[in-house]
């Protein structure tokens, strides 16, 4: 079961949830693709390369592409596991109370604000953010408390279902 459902207070119902994007693979896809041109070329001259004729010897460079390939693919696996883990362990949800949010696995991070107490929700979009749709959404509360969520789904659509919500749960 989720955080979000295991920590609902009564008559707490969740209106509104938000998913982390695919594209926090993209640090993972671009070593992995990196790491494929590497081993391609050094593999290329180290194929090329006669063993009988002195002239026609691997460069330097050649081997270093060839041996640097292996500590590339570990390092992207690494990357990918990282970005697997923060996809299935991150939480995001707006109830008829509060905003709760879940970053972590081992080391976890919580947010749970009530609804009456945040002052601003703000986004923040990078130039390939706007052109997948995703952002970092923060959520600011009275006292200065201050939460940010990376890479977001829809900030823009996330930012204005909360002022939504705001405004409906807390008309007199």
């Amino acid at each position: 079961m989720s955080y979000v459902q295991d920590n609902l207070m009564p008559n707490e119902e969740v209106l509104f949830t938000a998913r982390i994007h695919p594209a926090i693979f993209l640090p993972s896809l671009v070593t992995f693709l990196i790491t494929l041109i590497a081993f391609i070329l050094g593999l290329q001259g180290m194929m090329a390369s006669n063993p009988s004729s002195a002239a026609s010897k691997p460069s330097l460079l050649e081997g270093f592409l060839f041996c640097s390939s292996g500590p590339l693919l570990f390092y992207s696996i690494l990357l990918g596991l990282r970005a697997l883990t923060v996809l299935f362990t991150t939480e995001f949800a707006i109830t008829n109370r509060r905003v709760i949010a879940k970053s972590g696995f081992i080391r976890r991070h919580t947010l749970e604000m009530l609804l009456a107490k945040i002052e601003s929700v703000s986004v923040n979009q990078t130039i390939l953010g706007r052109l997948l749709n995703f952002g970092t959404v923060t959520v600011t509360g009275t006292g200065g408390t201050r939460e940010s969520f990376r890479a977001i789904v829809d900030p823009v659509g996330v930012r204005k279902k909360i002022h939504q919500i705001l405004e409906s749960y807390l008309q007199p």
